[in-house]
């Protein structure tokens, strides 16, 4: 269990959606906050609202596509003397496309936001991370991230390869513990900001994403996991009963994903 109080954290994907929801819960639980993201106004309201609860909050836009962006951050937040305790490695974006229709250079571009970003931030705060006593590393992966999904491919696999990357890293190292945070359809804007496979914008709000759960009581859930440190959280509403589904009766997981819409 993590006393939340007087801890340092670091938000990616903080401007908007689940992680700006999960930057406000931290707030209001007196935890210290680096923003990051795209969209420098919303990451200033999200600031401004962290700051009204008493703790202290810095935020920099970064763009998770660009490692030289990804520097700069690291430069700022170890200029600021901002010692993390917990990583919550919340920056993504989803897909809407068939695989064979969507291009190369759009899958590569899912796998470096949503999988390469967050490695590399980890080791570029490799001595840090080392040297500490005690490290929480939140990732918010997806319930796609459990099985494959139909318009999901890289997005899927950009998924499953967090799972296989910080599994190991909690394994391998004992002051390391990863909380993995599984949301399914959560009322956030994400589907908006897709990507369709020739890389524009999907511009659509799905309807099951519109039905989803509140970001904010998601965002509750988020951090409940994260003080008590659990390996594994789902976040969601009724369509977390297809991890269990694809866990104990493969078969009919296989049959309910070919029918079940995607958006």
């Amino acid at each position: 269990m993590i006393d939340l109080r007087g801890k340092n954290a670091i938000v990616t994907g903080a401007s908007s959606g689940i992680g700006a929801a999960i930057a406000r819960q931290l707030a209001r639980e007196k935890c210290n906050v680096f923003l990051t993201g795209l969209g420098a106004s919303q990451l200033e309201n999200t600031l401004q609202y962290c700051k009204s609860q008493g703790v202290a909050a810095y935020c920099k836009e970064c763009n998770f596509s660009d490692f030289n962006s990804i520097d700069l951050l690291v430069d700022d937040i170890k200029a600021k003397d901002f010692s993390i305790d917990i990583f919550v490695l919340n920056a993504g974006i989803s897909q809407r496309e068939k695989g064979l229709e969507t291009s190369f250079e759009t899958d590569r571009s899912i796998m470096q936001i949503n999988y390469w970003s967050s490695v590399y931030i980890i080791k570029k705060f490799r001595e840090h991370i080392l040297n500490a006593k005690h490290i929480n590393i939140s990732v918010t992966t997806s319930l796609a991230g459990l099985f494959g999904f139909p318009l999901r491919t890289s997005y899927c696999a950009s998924k499953h390869a967090l799972f296989g990357f910080f599994e190991s890293l909690d394994l391998e190292y004992p002051n390391i513990a990863v909380t993995f945070l599984i949301p399914g359809r959560i009322n956030t804007e994400i589907s908006k900001s897709a990507l369709m496979g020739d890389g524009k914008r999907y511009e659509k709000m799905d309807p099951g994403q519109s039905k989803g759960l509140d970001v904010d009581k998601a965002a509750k859930k988020a951090v409940n996991a994260i003080r008590k440190e659990k390996h594994r959280k789902l976040i969601g509403k009724g369509e977390l009963l297809m991890a269990h589904i694809n866990r104990y009766i493969p078969c009919l997981y296989y049959k309910l994903a070919k029918i079940i819409s995607p958006t």
